[in-house]
């Protein structure tokens, strides 16, 4: 587990903010809804990713997950044409998803340090040790909201995860 390099320049996505803790009701309808908006737009999505952040000042993993913040996205292949997603969510309404909470965003990252996360969720904790300590020894600091790229799905019993955080020189 060595984490990397790399830099990521801006991506258009299908999002949901919200706040609650992972899997819980407020997140499981977010997924549902940025699924039932990209079926309606018959694109090709990128895997679910996650960007999270709290706002209170202790570090993230002490606060209750039930205060956790969230971005859920779907990466888009480009910018959809005008109008294309105010299609899709009046296409998509029928399947009773929050398909107004549904937003096209674009966003850039620049450079990021990732690393693959093999194993729980419960576990990331050791993984980002790591890409902190890679950051401290390179002179690096957070620049940005903690990235998760979902490479296997949440109910895998061995879940594949890429952590991106974002940084800047110190």
């Amino acid at each position: 587990m060595t984490p990397r390099l790399s830099d990521h320049g801006p991506v258009t996505c299908l999002n949901v903010t919200g706040c609650g803790e992972p899997g819980g009701a407020e997140h499981v309808s977010a997924i549902q809804a940025l699924h039932a908006v990209a079926a309606a737009m018959n694109v090709q999505v990128g895997p679910l990713e996650g960007r999270w952040w709290v706002e209170d000042e202790q570090p993230w993993t002490e606060v209750p997950r039930d205060r956790w913040r969230w971005h859920l996205l779907l990466s888009l292949p480009g910018a959809p044409e005008p109008g294309a997603a105010d299609t899709a969510r009046e296409t998509a309404r029928a399947s009773g998803a929050a398909v107004d909470r549904v937003q096209v965003v674009t966003f850039t990252e620049g450079q990021c340090v990732e690393l693959l996360h093999e194993g729980p969720y419960s576990e990331e904790h050791a993984s980002l040790k790591v890409m902190d300590d890679f950051m401290a020894a390179r002179g690096l600091v957070h620049n940005g909201l903690h990235h998760e790229v979902y490479l296997s799905d949440f109910d895998h019993p061995a879940p594949r995860t890429l952590l991106r955080q974002p940084v800047a020189p110190a």
